[in-house]
């Protein structure tokens, strides 16, 4: 017994002792940060091309088979993760789906889902990826990544960060970009969405009068629709376990999207 103890010890991270612990090799960290790099590197045209995809969490299979669907395509810029990258919030889940996407041909960037806060996920998310809310400048758009699960906070007033957002969305003089998409997991017409922020939040977006398209997933099925006023389309992506994912064409002030099945 003492000699399988001392053999285990001397074995420290070749084992999960437990679902919860977060043991990560040096490429699994700081993802995000890792791709802002990359895409430094890429010289935007004046049209952005986009793929959108989540809510992979346990659907690894459709997951493979998207990376082969979407390096089929040309000329994307990054790809966009809408969440839910794990389902019950364990550190395998996260290394297994970036196992999958880093076989894309492109940069990809995540905003972290409900799921993805589940156990000890957030600390996972932030060792694994980086901060929950983020943004970058790319080309003549800005892209502003919040976190909108707002049910994981108790509803407390503060997810989403409003103050935080409307400061993304003020143009600083000299600013190259000129105007902003923003992408999220749960949209703000969704029950796991604080109702009082919902209205708030379309507001923060539609005064800044630089949003014309928002991002989300989470539903687990397609919808574009302006549920507000005709200033901002909300776009949905249906999950990967239903195959199919956006794809989408940003130029200055305007934008086209195509649903794509794999």
């Amino acid at each position: 017994m003492a000699v399988l103890l001392l053999a285990l010890s001397s074995c420290d991270g070749l084992f999960e002792y437990h679902p919860n612990q977060i043991i990560l090799d040096s490429d699994e960290k700081n993802l995000t940060a890792y791709n802002l790099q990359k895409i430094r590197q890429q010289q935007p045209g004046d049209t952005l091309k986009l793929i959108v995809m989540g809510d992979t969490q346990r659907f690894y299979d459709d997951a493979q088979d998207f990376v082969k669907k979407a390096n089929g395509f040309q000329d994307i810029d990054f790809v966009v993760h809408q969440g839910d990258i794990s389902d019950f919030g364990m550190t395998q889940e996260f290394k297994w789906i970036h196992d999958i996407m880093e076989d894309l041909k492109w940069p990809y960037f995540t905003v972290i889902g409900n799921h993805d806060m589940l156990a000890n996920a957030r600390k996972v998310y932030k060792k694994m990826y980086g901060d929950f809310n983020y943004s970058f400048v790319y080309g003549h758009t800005k892209f502003v990544f919040i976190d909108t699960n707002s049910r994981e906070y108790s509803f407390n007033g503060k997810v989403p960060d409003l103050g935080w957002l409307r400061g993304q969305l003020q143009q600083e003089p000299g600013a190259t970009w000129k105007q902003a998409i923003t992408i999220s997991h749960i949209p703000p017409y969704d029950g796991d969405f604080d109702k009082k922020l919902e209205l708030p939040f379309h507001q923060t977006l539609k005064e800044s009068n630089l949003v014309s398209l928002s991002l989300y997933g989470h539903i687990h099925r397609w919808l574009s629709e302006y549920p507000y006023d005709n200033h901002i389309l909300y776009h949905a992506t249906t999950t990967v376990k239903e195959r199919g994912f956006s794809y989408i064409r940003i130029w200055e002030g305007g934008y086209d999207i195509k649903r794509i099945a794999f």
